[in-house]
């Protein structure tokens, strides 16, 4: 819900935020009205997206593990946080601060 209540921020600093759930489109959709996202929210239900970005199933749990990645224009991965649980995960204040330094 952070993510969302920031969206505006993230986008006037021409950001786009991306959130992938391993459930099926009708659970990624229930996600969605959860967070009240306004970003777009892609359903991964094979978990084949989890799986190539090595995250799937980290916890021993059968899920993609909380994970953020900074993605540049050209579609390389410039940093990664992997949670060690579901409520760990950046606060938006260091997100900007990351991406400050990287100067994307």
């Amino acid at each position: 819900m952070e993510l969302q209540a920031n969206y505006g921020l993230f986008r006037t600093n021409n950001i786009q935020i991306i959130a992938v759930s391993v459930d099926d489109v009708s659970d990624a959709g229930e996600m969605v009205t959860h967070a009240k996202a306004t970003y777009p929210v892609l359903a991964d239900p094979t978990q084949q997206t989890a799986k190539d970005y090595g995250v799937f199933n980290l916890l021993d749990d059968e899920v993609a593990a909380p994970a953020t990645f900074i993605i540049d224009s050209d579609g390389i991965i410039r940093w990664l946080h992997i949670g060690r649980d579901a409520a760990d995960r950046p606060t938006v204040e260091g997100l900007l601060q990351v991406l400050g330094l990287l100067q994307l």
